[in-house]
């Protein structure tokens, strides 16, 4: 039997088998560690856009040269060595590489506060994202060995929690101290926690068996990267999952990195009310969302996972009208109340979609799949999503002036409607997969 039938056959309608299957003992305390070493790593990752402002003005930039260092110069390289550290954490040690991986970005995001230019700040951004390639996919293979796969969608989607943990956390104590004591101090103070978690993983994270929940595998050795990459293009449903995700992480990533500024320039907010305001709206209606899709799923899981992806698609199509109407109200409270449904309904994928590429891929593909999937995300949806903003807004000014970035935010906002696409065609390879097939 081939891999890919393997991987496939328990995804479709009636794969409940595994339903009544306990996680391993310990996995509270390793979801919350996992879950907080991802907060951090959102943390130190998302709080640059809420210092957009202030380091601007010191360093005389552009939105293009801002979407830049927000995007492509922390994404280079974080999405790229994400395969190779997965591949070794298909075979090696994950709990000392998120160990490590913890500790770089720290300490490379208080030396972001030591910049002393553009260039220098590009260097150092650079090092956070080599420190957080380490931690998604090892993260994520721990957590599908702790817990059964009609548990993990609901795991993952704890998981998940750390970006909207880590964008409350940057952006209302970024925007509260870089008002007060300025965005170097900013930069430290969310950086130097994550030394100590560090410390606390190294004594209390366990790694637990691989393959808990799934067939022993045929050997020890996982497959070289290419098998896998070939293994996951040979599959439709994770070509379109992958696709639909990475264009979700366009828009998610583009607009996290630019709404601060929007708010800033078309509601005249200060950074402090930026920074409480996309905290307690975007973070917490964001985290709900999150919670709410990894429930959902599991629950549709039960009669198959095309029934996941589905639901997904639909409330991207629902979330993308009300963005675009928020981002022209002509208020600032019926904008923020316009931003709270798509701030929630934008979240339901990502526990989900994280759980589901870890329930189609072999027990020694796991976490490189997980690379390969971030590596599309990160690479061109953190990459080109800011940038791309960034340059529409410089390119719109001549037009459109102060409201060029809104426009420039709208335009971008019509993403939503081709990740829906992606994510109801995976769907529809899902169900195909799992008919019964003649035997020729």
């Amino acid at each position: 039997m081939s891999i890919v039938r393997d991987a496939g056959a328990a995804i479709g309608p009636g794969a409940a088998a595994t339903s009544d299957l306990a996680p391993l003992k310990g996995h509270r305390l390793a979801l919350v560690l996992l879950l907080l070493a991802y907060t951090l790593s959102i943390t130190d990752r998302m709080i640059l856009s809420i210092l957009f402002s202030p380091i601007k003005e010191e360093f005389g930039l552009t939105d293009t040269q801002l979407g830049l260092l927000g995007g492509l110069s922390f994404a280079l390289l974080y999405a790229t060595l994400g395969i190779p550290i997965a591949r070794f954490a298909d075979r090696g040690n994950r709990r000392m590489i998120i160990i490590i991986s913890l500790t770089v970005f720290s300490v490379m995001t208080v030396l972001c506060g030591l910049a002393w230019g553009l260039i220098s700040l590009i260097i150092f951004r650079i090092g956070v994202g080599i420190g957080e390639a380490g931690v998604n996919p090892s993260s994520q293979s721990i957590i599908a060995d702790y817990f059964p796969p009609q548990r993990r969608a609901m795991a993952m989607s704890i998981l998940v929690l750390g970006a909207n943990f880590g964008m409350i956390l940057g952006f209302i104590s970024g925007g509260f101290i870089s008002e007060n004591y300025g965005w170097r101090a900013a930069m430290v103070a969310v950086g130097a926690p994550g030394v100590l978690l560090a410390v606390v993983m190294y004594f209390f994270l366990k790694d637990p068996p691989r393959g808990s929940f799934e067939q022993p595998a045929k050997t020890d050795v996982p497959p070289p990267i290419y098998v896998t990459a070939k293994f996951m293009w040979a599959n439709r449903g994770m070509r379109h999952l992958i696709a639909a995700s990475t264009v979700s992480a366009m828009l998610a990533y583009g607009m996290g990195q630019w709404l601060p500024a929007f708010f800033i320039r078309s509601h005249e907010l200060t950074q402090s009310q930026v920074g409480m305001l996309m905290g307690l709206v975007f973070g917490l209606f964001g985290a709900a969302g999150a919670l709410t899709g990894g429930k959902i799923a599991d629950r549709l899981s039960i009669g198959g996972h095309h029934r996941v992806v589905w639901m997904i698609a639909l409330t991207q199509m629902i979330g993308v009208p009300i963005m675009v109407l928020a981002f022209y109200a002509s208020g600032f409270s019926l904008a923020v109340g316009l931003f709270i449904l798509p701030a929630f309904l934008f979240n339901f994928y990502l526990g989900p979609s994280l759980a589901l590429v870890q329930t189609l891929s072999p027990v020694r593909m796991r976490a490189v799949t997980a690379a390969i999937k971030m590596l599309c995300m990160n690479l061109v949806g953190l990459g080109l999503g800011p940038l791309l903003i960034g340059m529409l807004s410089d390119f719109l000014e001549p037009i459109y002036g102060e409201n060029a970035l809104r426009t420039a935010l709208a335009f971008a906002t019509a993403l939503g409607f081709w990740a829906a696409f992606h994510f109801w065609l995976c769907g529809r390879e899902i169900l195909s997969a799992s008919s019964p097939q003649v035997e020729r």
